[in-house]
């Protein structure tokens, strides 16, 4: 990784429609959940960190410390995590030749998740975290994919990225099960109880 310059992504434009209200500012910690992911993002080997927002956008930029971070606001949220990438790509630094994908409902996903995956991915075009239970995020993809990654559509293109690319998508090995989305009320409670969070 010494050389390159990478920019962290983290998604947080979601209209949260099946938990009712913006899932970005739920309690979390000391703060909100985005901020709490951003926090995380903060701590990562980042050059340039970028946050997409869309969802309650007014409400998110009011909550949440957005320091250090080029906010990027995606008025196309509902039609999918697709659409919050491809409007962030023109933000990211024309230096960053690598680019990581975080979310910002898995709070699970730790620093040194990130530190593992760069470290692994050696100078592989595209690399996603291998848990004990599947792959998840975070996901690095090198700037030769950028052009890929804004044609994508909807909620799942980014997967079906990775499956188009098969065996050139390097699996970086990092224990545990992926960490838990919070999509619903269950998630959230579920996340919340489990154990470092306070």
């Amino acid at each position: 990784m010494i050389g390159w310059r990478v920019t962290g992504l983290v998604l947080a434009a979601g209209g949260s429609s099946r938990l009712g209200q913006p899932k970005q500012l739920l309690p979390y910690g000391r703060a909100t959940l985005l901020d709490h992911v951003l926090a995380v993002a903060r701590r990562c080997d980042f050059d340039q960190l970028v946050c997409v927002i869309g969802g309650d956008a007014d409400d998110v930029r009011a909550c949440v410390d957005f320091t250090e971070v080029d906010v990027v606001e995606n008025q196309a949220f509902g039609e999918g995590c697709s659409s919050s990438i491809a409007a962030a790509l023109d933000a990211v630094d024309p230096c960053s030749e690598l680019l990581v994908l975080m979310l910002c409902d898995q709070p699970g996903v730790r620093p040194e998740t990130v530190g593992a995956l760069l470290a692994g991915r050696g100078d592989g075009q595209l690399a996603a975290c291998a848990y004990a239970d599947g792959r998840g995020h975070p996901l690095a993809f090198a700037r030769s994919m950028f052009g890929e990654l804004s044609a994508l559509h909807g909620d799942k293109g980014v997967w079906r990225l990775l499956d188009r690319h098969g065996d050139d998508v390097v699996e970086v090995p990092i224990g545990g099960p992926i960490p838990r989305d919070i999509d619903t009320w269950e998630d959230y409670q579920a996340v919340v109880q489990s154990p470092g969070v306070s």
